[in-house]
């Protein structure tokens, strides 16, 4: 039985997760699909495992697979199904106090995970916290959501949430996944999203993270206001204008219209004059 208060729904259609497993490349019918006789030297860590809808597609690959899993009765469950496959182990636990890369014990890592729709932003800034370590994210969330993920500057979706994916990763809307292939149904339709890292963090000089996602979060506080007016709680007015027309950009111009690279500029040059 599904638990409401922790957003369970539950990918029940074997047709929806063979189509996911080829998308992930953990289905031999997969393009990208890594034998398990080749040498690469990664595991799964799967979140929100369930009752292991997507695990077993996971171990099969016979790559190391680590689940999470909140639900007691689940994380027993499925302890059941790590008999059958010596390649998988369960972790009873939180993902937003898990240390992922604890649990790879080195190895590098490729995650799945069918996440709770009222948390995704906590646990995408968890996963990258753990960037250095990361290779290819894989989740199913709110179809909403995942387009606030993928959305290019200057249009309705772009925001916070868009830079900080696509700062730490190249996210690809992969599928979208209908409400009937879950049980119970989601409100929302949903869709699975997938990210290669490092995204723009990989040619970007930035030497603190926090501190850029931090300035980020200014610049979008309130969407439809200019940078200049977001930003003069932490820097003169006159000192924005200036950085912005050192890079091009109109004195009104507003969060929304930059991308990434841009809000690095600005951030950089910003942060010299002061």
């Amino acid at each position: 039985m599904a638990r409401q208060r922790l957003g369970q729904h539950f990918l029940a259609d074997e047709n929806w997760q063979e189509l996911i497993s080829r998308e992930i490349g953990v289905s031999s019918n997969s393009q990208n699909f890594v034998a398990p006789g080749e040498l690469k030297d990664f595991c799964w860590i799967e979140i929100g495992a369930g009752h292991g809808e997507m695990t077993q597609h996971l171990a099969t690959t016979g790559r190391p697979v680590i689940a999470i899993e909140l639900d007691p009765s689940l994380a027993q469950r499925l302890s059941y199904l790590a008999e059958h496959f010596p390649n998988l182990s369960i972790h009873h636990g939180d993902v937003l106090t898990a240390d992922l890369q604890a649990l790879a014990s080195g190895k590098r890592i490729k995650i799945y995970g069918n996440l709770p729709y009222y948390i995704t932003s906590p646990i995408l800034h968890h996963f990258f916290e753990a960037v250095d370590s990361i290779d290819e994210i894989h989740i199913v969330i709110q179809e909403e959501v995942a387009s606030r993920l993928a959305a290019r500057p200057g249009t309705r979706d772009y925001g916070y949430l868009s830079v900080l994916t696509q700062y730490f990763s190249w996210p690809t809307i992969t599928l979208k996944i209908p409400r009937t292939a879950f049980h119970p149904p989601p409100e929302v339709g949903s869709a699975l999203v997938s990210m290669r890292l490092p995204g723009e963090k990989k040619v970007l000089a930035i030497p603190n993270d926090a501190l850029f996602m931090s300035f980020v979060k200014r610049c979008f506080a309130q969407k439809r206001k200019t940078l200049v007016n977001n930003l003069k709680t932490i820097c003169e007015p006159a000192a924005v204008r200036e950085s912005l027309e050192s890079l091009q950009l109109l004195p009104s111009a507003r969060a929304e219209e930059l991308g990434v690279r841009q809000l690095a500029a600005l951030h950089q040059t910003l942060t010299k004059q002061n």
